[in-house]
């Protein structure tokens, strides 16, 4: 990532912090929240030690793969917090491929 997206992506996620949780999940919301503590961990670790390690890797590529999912029916504030999760997700995993 050249130094011009990293101060964009690091914006993102100061912003997608400072979001409010999207209320009308339904059944849903559990495995959601699960999945944004998980995502929401490995970026944290990564803005804190400037790297993932392989597992966090994994465990990344896994949350993801379970939030597409999940995300083909939600409302559309809904749509916009977690596809603000999975931009931020995916762009990380992008120097780890």
């Amino acid at each position: 990532m050249n130094p011009s997206d990293r101060a964009k992506f690091d914006e993102l996620w100061q912003v997608h912090q400072a979001a409010d949780w999207p209320g009308d999940l339904g059944s849903e919301e559990g495995p959601l929240m699960t999945l944004d503590t998980v995502i929401g961990g490995c970026l944290t670790y990564f803005f804190e030690e400037q790297h993932l390690d392989d597992q966090r890797v994994e465990i990344l590529r896994d949350c993801l793969a379970e939030l597409d999912v999940l995300m083909q029916d939600f409302p559309e504030p809904a749509t916009e917090y977690f596809r603000q999760l999975q931009f931020l997700g995916v762009t990380l995993l992008q120097d780890y491929s």
